[in-house]
């Protein structure tokens, strides 16, 4: 487990840094192509570093405002309030995730925020009315689990920045906006060549952020469910939840492309192919758990 959170937080290290890379040589495309001088790099890096570090600390309020999720109060939802403060013993966490909720007709969940002390569990309304308490107690296990092995730092990162890549790319390719090229003598010639750079970028980054959520999405997910067992010593009550959740019809009112990784199963089950899914498949998920039992 060491290992695992020791390389999540230098892959978190390293999508920040090729973040700041990609925007950087996004923002100065763009600013060259609306000619706003040589000052256009340091702009842009400027922008990079800064949206890098306010997505960072606020990393969870984005993700909970894009889902629209409230606070789950003791008073209201107290039944999953009991469960997670059983679960915060045999986990050994020191610090309580804050519980909140989305309304939804889907059974599904997700754990977010930088790190343990700053960390989040979400459940949808469906999850509550539809899992009973072993099931819950499952789904929330291995929410945690990625909570104590720091995935949801990598995931809410990821989550944020391919967000505003694909804003931006949306936002300029649609347009179909070409580098301008003002003179042709040797000055201008490096700052040509970078904004064909971040023109390139700027088609491929859909695709690239979709590589990176297939990169750190599919394994955590077996390591999560493996560790939940370790914190219910019940496989059957997480292997229920898995296939009442596969077998409901209902669809995730706020899913996107951006938040569909963090999910305790994929949003998109049945509309996505094997090979594109944030997800390995409920079959291969519960398979690894029987071989637990």
């Amino acid at each position: 487990m060491f290992q695992d959170i020791k390389k999540n937080k230098i892959k978190s290290g390293l999508i920040i840094s090729i973040y700041i890379i990609l925007i950087t040589l996004i923002i100065y495309y763009i600013c060259t192509y609306f000619e706003l001088g040589p000052m256009s790099i340091v702009f842009a890096t400027i922008f990079s570093c800064f949206s890098a570090f306010i997505s960072y600390y606020n990393c969870d309020k984005i993700v909970l405002s894009m889902n629209k999720a409230r606070p789950a109060t003791e008073e209201e939802y107290s039944r999953i309030n009991n469960i997670l403060d059983s679960l915060m013993i045999s986990s050994g966490l020191k610090s309580r995730p804050a519980l909140y909720v989305m309304e939804d007709s889907q059974p599904n969940a997700f754990a977010t925020g930088r790190n343990p002390e700053h960390s989040v569990i979400c459940v949808t309304t469906s999850l509550l009315e539809k899992l009973d308490y072993y099931e819950l107690e499952g789904v929330l296990a291995h929410e945690l689990s990625h909570i104590a092995n720091y995935d949801i730092r990598l995931s809410a990162i990821v989550t944020v920045f391919v967000g505003v890549i694909v804003v931006l790319s949306d936002m300029f390719t649609s347009r179909y906006v070409r580098p301008k090229s003002k003179s042709s003598d040797n000055d201008s010639n490096i700052g040509f060549l970078i904004s064909i750079l971040g023109f390139l970028f700027l088609i491929l980054s859909p695709l690239f952020a979709q590589l990176v959520q297939l990169a750190v999405s599919r394994k955590r997910e077996f390591l999560a469910d493996a560790t939940a067992i370790k914190y219910t010593r019940n496989p059957d009550g997480l292997i229920s939840a898995l296939i009442k959740i596969s077998d409901d019809p209902d669809e995730l009112n706020f899913a996107s492309k951006a938040t569909a990784h963090m999910f305790f199963a994929s949003p998109f089950r049945g509309k996505e192919s094997d090979l594109l899914s944030t997800h390995p498949s409920i079959e291969a998920r519960i398979k690894a758990l029987q071989n637990i039992k």
